[in-house]
C-alpha cells in the first residue's frame, strides 16, 4: 500500500511539473507576440518617410525652386532676371514638358541651374504601386540626362503628395525628396505685390521656396524677392546647395533637416 501511495506522489509531482512547463510556455509564447506585435508598432511608427521641407543651416541661406509643367510663355523673362542678379535655382521639371520643351530644358541647364525630377505625367504619386512610381522617375531621369548629359537626384511629388512608399521608391533610384516649407502661390495668379509680402513677411534661413516657371507675376515677384534677400545678406542658392548629404535626419513633424554626428539617414 506505500508503494501505491508513493507512486501516485510521484506521478501527482510530475503532472504538476509538466502543468507549470506548459503554463510558462503560453506565458512565453503570449509575451513573445505581444512583445512581437508592439515592437513592430513602435518600427512602423518611427520608420514613416518624410521628404525635406526645409534645412537648418547656420547662416542666411535659402534655395529658389520652380515646378515648370504648365507653358514656357513667361520662362525667357524669369531666367533673364535670375541672371540679372546672379543666382542659380532648382527647377523641377515634369517629364511631359522636357519631352515638349527640350530647347528650354537646355536652356535652364545651360545657364547653371539645377535641374530635378518632377514625374513624367504629374500623378497623384501615393496612388501609384511601386513599379508605376519607378516608372514616372525613370522616365524623367532618363529625359533629363539625355538633353543635359546630367545625373538628376532631386524628386518633388507633384501636388506635394507622398506616402512611405514614393519616398522609399525614390530612395532606392538615389534620390532626395523634396517639398517646400514656403509656398509663393504664384500659382493662384496672386498680384505680384501680395507674392512678395508673402514671402518677405515669412522667410528665414534654411527655407525651400516654391515658384511656378510660368506664373502670370512670377517674374516680377522674383525679381523684387532677390533685390530684398540679397540686400539682407541671404544668400540664395540651388536646393543641393542647401540640403545635407549624409549625416543627417529629418525631423518627423515639420520636415526639418537636421545634421547628425550620428551618422547618415537616407529618406
Amino acid at each position: 500500500m506505500q508503494g501505491v501511495f508513493s507512486l501516485v506522489i510521484v506521478i501527482r509531482t510530475r503532472l504538476q511539473l509538466l502543468a507549470g512547463f506548459l503554463a510558462l510556455a503560453v506565458l512565453v509564447s503570449l509575451l513573445q507576440f505581444v512583445g512581437g506585435q508592439a515592437v513592430k508598432t513602435v518600427s512602423g511608427l518611427l520608420a514613416r518617410q518624410v521628404p525635406i521641407y526645409q534645412v537648418e543651416v547656420p547662416d542666411k541661406k535659402v534655395a529658389i525652386s520652380f515646378d515648370a509643367m504648365w507653358g514656357t510663355e513667361r520662362t525667357d523673362r524669369l531666367l533673364a532676371v535670375l541672371r540679372r542678379h546672379g543666382v542659380k535655382t532648382t527647377f523641377f521639371l515634369a517629364g511631359y514638358w522636357l519631352q515638349k520643351n527640350p530647347e528650354y530644358v537646355r536652356k535652364i541647364a545651360a545657364e547653371g541651374h539645377e535641374i530635378g525630377n518632377h514625374s513624367y505625367t504629374h500623378p497623384h504619386m501615393a496612388n501609384l504601386n511601386a513599379s508605376q512610381i519607378r516608372e514616372e522617375l525613370e522616365k524623367t531621369h532618363a529625359l533629363i540626362k539625355q538633353l543635359t548629359n546630367q545625373d538628376s537626384f532631386l524628386f518633388r511629388p507633384p501636388f506635394g503628395e507622398y506616402n512611405d512608399r514614393v519616398i522609399e521608391v525614390a530612395a532606392e533610384l538615389g534620390y532626395y525628396t523634396i517639398q517646400w516649407s514656403l509656398d509663393s502661390l504664384d500659382w493662384k495668379n496672386v498680384s505680384k505685390d501680395d507674392i512678395v509680402r508673402r514671402i518677405m513677411e515669412r522667410v528665414k534661413p534654411g527655407d525651400i521656396i516654391l515658384f511656378h516657371n510660368d506664373g502670370l507675376h512670377t517674374a516680377a515677384a522674383v525679381d523684387e524677392i532677390l533685390t530684398r534677400l540679397l540686400s539682407q545678406g541671404y544668400q540664395v542658392v540651388p536646393v543641393s546647395q542647401l540640403i545635407y548629404k549624409e549625416g543627417y535626419y529629418i525631423e518627423k513633424h515639420s520636415g526639418t533637416q537636421r545634421p547628425s554626428k550620428a551618422g547618415r539617414t537616407r529618406q
